[in-house]
């Protein structure tokens, strides 16, 4: 659609900005906010094609005359911005809220929880809240946005009184995942996971760890893995990343017997298991099957095209949005479950004749 053109239908919105300066809703949020990893040639182009359109942004003190409210939607990420930013399927999150906030001339304001102390998110000023990948350890900073009657949407969380829920089959599709590399007769299966603490520690996925943990979407991602290989041992990454994933990757290639196939919980970590089988000369997919979870686009992974589950990561995002939205407006949205499809690319492979019978138990 032409931006300039949608202009003179109404008030121009951040959506119209983003349009014409041919960059995501996210993006041209955080640049217009001054906030985010936003270069400076990005933040120019955007601040150029707001001021073409007239463009002046959410003015929160005349909204909150008009609407009692600040005009403001808090985004809890439990990963520090730095880290976060680095993960495509957050931003792609994020590109689906920014979509619908943007269409109601909503602001979007980025707060963090690290379980390292700092500010209280709870005294943020704003209108609802969405928390993005975020544990239970929340539980505090819940109750304060109850109280103060702040709406509350959860993008993959354990369920939580008061909170709308946006889901994802993260333990159904990680078991069609493993189904296909039983199907190719692998038997010695390990896992990488993510965190299962906010300290993010790594280490070995002990049994101790995983019933102490309220990490929810690395919990039913394990569980997927071992509906179908109930001993499958493996290792917690300590975040998702590339970095972690060959790190992880090194500590599983070189136990005995050796993983035939590994579940990676995300796509950067099976990159750098691949990476990882590389340095020791091992093969993707003859020697190594690697099984990726989100389905994003990832720099560095030629030639191999990854198998994996695919995640609407942006629809997700659009629905967290649009609940927020819809209870701001005193209606009462249905909590959402999304579903993910395993594509099928060049790093899966009939296991080698040699496999080891088992895989342990952890």
């Amino acid at each position: 659609m032409d931006a300039e053109a949608s202009q003179t239908r109404g008030r121009p919105n951040l959506a119209a900005v983003a349009a014409l300066a041919g960059v995501s809703a996210s993006t041209a949020s955080l640049a217009f906010s001054g906030a985010g990893p936003v270069s400076e040639a990005t933040r120019a182009k955007v601040l150029a094609a707001a001021k073409k359109l007239d463009y002046a942004g959410p003015d929160p003190r005349a909204q909150s005359l008009r609407r009692g409210r600040s005009g403001v939607v808090g985004v809890v990420i439990e990963d520090r911005l730095r880290d976060a930013f680095r993960d495509p399927i957050n931003v792609a999150m994020l590109d689906g809220i920014a979509d619908a906030l943007g269409a109601e001339s909503l602001g979007l304001l980025l707060l963090t929880d690290t379980g390292e102390g700092g500010a209280d998110i709870s005294l943020a000023p704003m209108d609802g809240v969405i928390l993005i990948g975020c544990s239970t350890e929340l539980d505090r900073p819940v109750r304060a946005f109850r109280q103060r009657g702040i709406p509350i949407v959860a993008i993959e969380a354990e369920p939580m009184e008061g909170v709308l829920a946006i889901d994802l089959d993260n333990r159904d599709a990680t078991a069609h995942g493993a189904r296909h590399l039983q199907n190719l007769g692998h038997t010695a299966v390990g896992l990488v996971t993510l965190p299962l603490e906010g300290s993010r520690q790594r280490g070995e996925l002990e049994p101790h760890r995983i019933a102490a943990s309220r990490a929810h979407t690395t919990l039913e991602r394990i569980r997927g893995a071992r509906d179908v290989f109930p001993d499958a041992s493996g290792v917690v990454a300590g975040g998702s990343s590339v970095e972690d994933g060959l790190v992880a990757g090194r500590d599983l290639l070189s136990r005995t017997p050796r993983p035939t196939a590994i579940i990676a919980q995300s796509d950067l970590l099976a990159l750098g298991v691949i990476r990882a089988a590389e340095e020791l000369g091992l093969s993707v997919p003859d020697d190594l099957s690697v099984l990726g979870f989100d389905g994003v686009r990832i720099e560095g992974a030629a030639p191999h095209e990854l198998t994996t589950l695919v995640q609407p990561a942006v629809d997700k995002g659009r629905a967290a949005g649009g609940a927020v939205i819809a209870l701001l407006n005193g209606d009462r949205p249905e909590p959402s479950r999304f579903t993910s499809q395993l594509r099928i690319g060049t790093t899966t492979a009939p296991a080698p004749s040699s496999a080891a019978p088992s895989s342990g138990s952890a």
